[in-house]
């Protein structure tokens, strides 16, 4: 059975890491892996990742990894152009931790992602169904994890995904924007964009601009890592996603229910 709604009075995108499925200890583990293992000792708290994603423009967590590899030796005075960095090697090591050694076939993966906690459940989307609401997902993941997600752990058959590769990456909105237009041909159906970081947020403004016949929300919500903290630097994360653009942010995706869909789009138009 297909669960997404046909002609859906409002729709619903969703990243995935952090808002359906924990990382906490898998992408943002493997960050912490491969900064340790290229600058032989430094290994980033959570924090200093955060601090990094909050800049908006590292999405791409091989990226990600990257520049606070080079980061960390600028703080050695050491120039990131000295230093000889093989990222597709960069990249090869973070898949091994993420994945595992063995990264295909699906069946043999034993790395982190397959520790990952999830978030929501099937039954969240066959309420937004039922609701009339259509949903898909726009992910910096790679196809083959964020498949693994959804149809592997969630049971969701054939979901509308645009996921690493199929579009540029955020804050770039084409693949939001791709995702809304398999979902329907309404070009004035409001559209929530779920995340949890900066760039997510990001994401939807520049969509607003792109498309502004339509009516855009940016929803952001607190990854598991940030509800550990303190009540104080859950406000604050909180707060850098409402600077950038969040008209909500919630503690989880449940909590986004029709009810509070159909408050949010009965407010003044973001458009």
């Amino acid at each position: 059975m297909n669960l997404v709604a046909a002609q859906p009075n409002a729709i619903v995108v969703f990243d995935i890491d952090g808002v359906l499925r924990d990382v906490s200890q898998s992408y943002r583990r493997a960050i912490a892996d491969t900064v340790e293992h290229y600058t032989q000792g430094y290994r980033p708290p959570p924090e200093a990742i955060d601090r990094l994603k909050q800049e908006g423009i590292w999405n791409n967590d091989w990226q990600a990894s990257r520049e606070l590899i080079y980061r960390h030796f600028e703080t050695q005075g050491q120039s990131r152009e000295t230093i000889d960095l093989d990222f597709a090697a960069l990249v090869h090591f973070f898949q091994s931790r993420y994945f595992g050694p063995d990264m295909n076939p699906v069946d043999r993966w034993s790395g982190y992602i397959t520790q990952e906690a999830m978030l929501v459940d099937r039954e969240y989307f066959e309420q937004l169904t039922a609701a009339g609401i259509g949903w898909g997902f726009f992910s910096g993941a790679t196809r083959g994890s964020a498949a693994y997600v959804l149809e592997r752990r969630l049971g969701l058959e054939q979901p509308i995904l645009v996921a690493m590769g199929d579009a540029p990456d955020k804050p770039d909105p084409t693949g939001l924007i791709a995702v809304v237009k398999q979902l329907t041909p309404d070009a004035t159906t409001a559209v929530l964009y779920v995340g949890d970081t900066v760039a997510d947020m990001h994401t939807v403004v520049r969509a607003r601009q792109a498309a502004p016949e339509r009516s855009w929300w940016g929803i952001g919500t607190l990854p598991p890592h940030v509800q550990a903290q303190p009540p104080t630097y859950q406000d604050s994360y909180g707060q850098a996603l409402e600077r950038a653009g969040a008209a909500a942010v919630l503690s989880s995706v449940p909590a986004l229910t029709p009810a509070m869909i159909d408050h949010l789009l009965a407010q003044p138009s973001r458009s």
